[in-house]
């Protein structure tokens, strides 16, 4: 089996995975800032850092996957500027900040349950670990990496320059960035304008607030993740994941602030997702094309012609690289479905497939394509192409057009049970319940059918199937009997 490489965005270049304490693994993923309903493109971060978790765990590695909960010191500019997201939506709805916090991680973690994501190992949030940051904090002040003006704490990045490459996850040149950039009101105390704030002196109307040796305020957003995952992961850690949008200036900040703080490069592997679209626009508020998880699963959104099963949301999220562009569409959707439909119903006949006494179907192969498409930075899509040929031996087998021996029947159900449920997280629609009474109501309609023939009905019978094939099931009359299969 080749080795699992990984896509490296500080590097630019695939990787190969080897873990600095094997067989245990760090994962550390940028959580979310709880102060709406989580998002799609939220969501299909988590579900595709969910892949890399569970297909590190087939490989038999032992993961502690960290993945923190936002809830303070996250400001709406996404840099210094701004009130706190969390404060201002608690002060639009006269409540309290916890409420805000308390009612938008029960809704993330719904959503996560919903599309099928194993919890993380650990879930920290930003206000349990106050003393950390100030701790750190002062680490970096003890540097001389760092200054506070007026009990705000700033990072000096051109200090910082001088001696580390300070844009080397993205890219970014330090006389770029300060050409770039423009002093904004309040922002005067920075000795540069592309210094980052580590502590923020609370406004007198800013209801998050805690004390530290520079008087009461608040941590800054990039501070938080550096503290939290080395915290529970070590000073230096394997994977740290994220949406594209946080490679600057979030996670560029952290890379400075470990470094200036450890002296170590804690990161060994950065990866990134990409974004939504919508009919290859950007999705957003503004344009009317966002579209929430909730929305998408009941169809109650004017650009959407039916609602779809989670699971086949999270088909459709899987059938896209993490790092390229998902384009969600109807059409697509819809195409999903059907695909998400046939792989499960050939999952659900393996078991009462005939065996032989000779094999002619190569599971072994299978075996190798499957880990071979995701050892190549967790290619999804190429695995789920190669699914689809196992789909085709299992159906061929079923036709009696191929023949299946005992033992690689046992192997062939171990094989795709794996990877269909531990790897892709997919389980049957509806969750089971739902599945069973499909089951049961397609034997009672089969029934009908099979007395419709066996009393020459042929109109009836001709319209049962034509019924069940528009709603995309196929009908066999076989000489053992009528099956039936979604398309």
């Amino acid at each position: 089996m080749n080795a699992l490489h990984i896509y490296n965005t500080i590097s630019g270049s695939k990787d190969k995975f080897e873990p600095i304490n094997p067989p245990f693994v760090g994962l550390y993923v940028c959580g979310p800032t709880v102060y709406s309903n989580v998002h799609l493109g939220n969501c299909r971060t988590f579900i595709s850092f969910d892949l890399v978790n569970r297909y590190l765990r087939y490989l038999g590695y032992k993961v502690r996957y960290v993945r923190n909960i936002t809830d303070a010191g996250h400001l709406e500019s996404d840099s210094d500027q701004g009130e706190d997201k969390i404060s201002k939506k608690a002060r639009l709805e006269s409540l309290e900040p916890m409420q805000i916090v308390q009612t938008y991680t029960i809704d993330f973690h719904n959503k996560m349950e919903m599309f099928n994501t194993l919890p993380p190992d650990i879930e920290p949030t930003a206000t349990g670990h106050i003393i950390e940051q100030i701790n750190t904090i002062q680490a970096i002040l003890d540097k001389g990496l760092a200054y506070e003006v007026n009990g705000s704490v700033y990072f000096d990045v051109l200090k910082y320059s001088k001696s580390e490459d300070y844009g080397q996850l993205s890219g970014r040149k330090i006389d770029e960035l300060i050409s770039g950039s423009r002093q904004l009101d309040g922002q005067e105390e920075k000795r540069n304008p592309i210094d980052f704030a580590l502590w923020k002196k609370a406004s007198p109307s800013h209801i998050m607030r805690w004390n530290s040796p520079w008087g009461e305020g608040f941590p800054g957003w990039h501070l938080e993740c550096s503290v939290m995952s080395t915290k529970y992961l070590g000073e230096e850690f394997d994977i740290h994941g994220g949406g594209m949008d946080l490679k600057f200036p979030h996670h560029e900040c952290e890379i400075a602030q470990n470094h200036a703080a450890t002296g170590k490069h804690t990161v060994k592997y950065w990866m990134h997702g990409n974004m939504l679209t919508f009919e290859g626009t950007k999705m957003s508020k503004s344009l009317g094309n966002s579209i929430l998880p909730d929305e998408l699963v009941s169809g109650n959104h004017k650009l959407l012609k039916k609602g779809f099963d989670p699971m086949v949301v999270r088909f459709f999220m899987l059938q896209a690289h993490y790092r390229s562009t998902l384009d969600f569409s109807n059409e697509a959707l819809e195409a999903s479905e059907k695909g998400y439909q046939r792989l499960m119903s050939a999952v659900g006949q393996i078991e009462s497939l005939p065996a032989s006494s000779t094999n002619e179907v190569d599971v072994n192969q299978f075996k190798a394509d499957f880990e071979g498409a995701m050892n190549d930075d967790f290619n999804s899509p190429i695995l789920i192409a190669h699914m689809f040929d196992a789909v085709k031996a299992i159906n061929s087998v079923k036709d009696g057009k191929l023949k299946l021996g005992a033992p690689d029947k046992e192997q062939l159900i171990e094989l795709m049970h794996a990877f269909v449920f531990d790897i892709l997280g997919l389980k049957p629609s509806g969750q089971g319940s739902n599945r069973e009474l499909v089951d049961g109501l397609m034997d009672v309609i089969i029934e009908m059918r099979t007395r419709a023939r066996n009393s020459k009905d042929w109109e009836t019978s001709d319209a049962i199937r034509d019924r069940l094939n528009g709603l995309s099931i196929t009908v066999k009359d076989g000489k053992d009997g009528i099956t039936w299969e979604v398309k």
